[in-house]
Order: structure tokens, then C-alpha cells, then sequence
């Protein structure tokens, strides 16, 4: 594994120099972008944001949530760019345990207490409704991705989410 750090990485993946990709970004200078890829100072959100922005990298802000933030370290799952097909076939998987899970959690919960025998299935449900919401985040990952790479149209798909066709 490299010991550059991930904005550093992205940015040498796409050949461009700190200049050019300062001068894409249009907010971060150069040498501010050189210490944050070489640990002496961390991105702030904004950047990250403009980084993620600029590179067509939306992984960059699950990244920075994830492993950088201070409210999203331990709380906030890394997301795994993968390809559409194997983020089809999770989703299809977590349906089809939905409901014993879904069952089982009633079960648990209808007298509105978890007692100490039920916990056990308790907790391997939050699990697996954990994987539930990697799995939908990762789906809006590649969505964002397809996006901005033009894949997929952006008006047409924001009116059709926000029902106005």
C-alpha cells in the first residue's frame, strides 16, 4: 500500500500536476493542496468537497466522513466503489433476507424493550441493516459518478427524483 495519502493518490491517477489541479479548482492553492496530500494539514470539508468536485471523485467526501472527521470516525462507513452489477446483485441479496429480518425485529421490539436473551439477534439485525445502508449509499455513489462522468443525465434525473416529470 502507498504511503501518499488518497488526494494525492487521485490526483497523480489523473496526471495532473498541483498547479493544474489548483487551477481547476479555482480555491485551493497549490502549496495549501501539497501540505493537505502530505499530512501536515488536514483538508478541511470545503476542500475535500472541491477535490471530490474537481476530480469526479465523490469517494473522496465517504472518505474524508469516514476516516478524517471527527463526528464521522466510527460512525460512518467507507464506501467501496464498485461496478453496478455487483451493487445489483447486494441489493437483490439484502431484499431477500428482509423479511425473516424484518419478522424477527418485530418480535424483538413489540413490547417496546430489548430484553438481554433478544439482544444477540438484535444486534446481527442492526448489522445487517447496516450493510442494508452501505449498499444504498454505495448505489448513490455510483449514480453521482455516472453524473458527473455525463452517463447518466443529470436534468432529466433530478426532475424525475424530485417528481416534477
Amino acid at each position: 500500500m502507498s504511503d501518499k495519502s488518497i488526494y494525492r493518490q487521485i490526483r497523480e491517477e489523473l496526471k495532473l500536476s498541483r498547479e493544474k489541479a489548483s487551477e481547476m479548482m479555482g480555491a485551493i492553492t497549490p502549496e495549501r493542496l501539497e501540505r493537505i496530500e502530505n499530512g501536515k494539514f488536514q483538508a478541511t470539508p470545503w476542500e475535500v468537497g472541491c477535490m471530490a468536485q474537481t476530480y469526479n471523485k465523490p469517494e473522496l467526501r465517504n472518505h474524508y466522513c469516514a476516516n478524517e472527521c471527527e463526528l464521522g470516525i466510527n460512525r460512518v462507513k467507507e464506501i467501496e466503489v464498485k461496478d453496478i452489477s455487483q451493487i445489483v446483485l447486494e441489493i437483490i441479496n439484502s431484499l431477500n433476507t428482509i423479511n425473516t429480518t424484518k419478522d424477527r425485529l418485530v418480535q424483538i421490539t413489540v413490547d417496546g424493550k430489548i430484553d438481554d436473551d433478544e439482544i444477540d439477534d438484535f444486534v446481527e439485525i442492526q448489522k445487517e441493516l447496516d450493510e442494508i445502508a452501505v449498499t444504498v449509499n454505495t448505489m448513490q455513489l455510483w449514480v453521482e459518478k455516472m453524473i458527473n462522468s455525463g452517463k447518466i443525465n443529470k436534468e432529466i434525473y433530478e426532475q424525475k427524483k424530485d417528481g416534477r416529470i
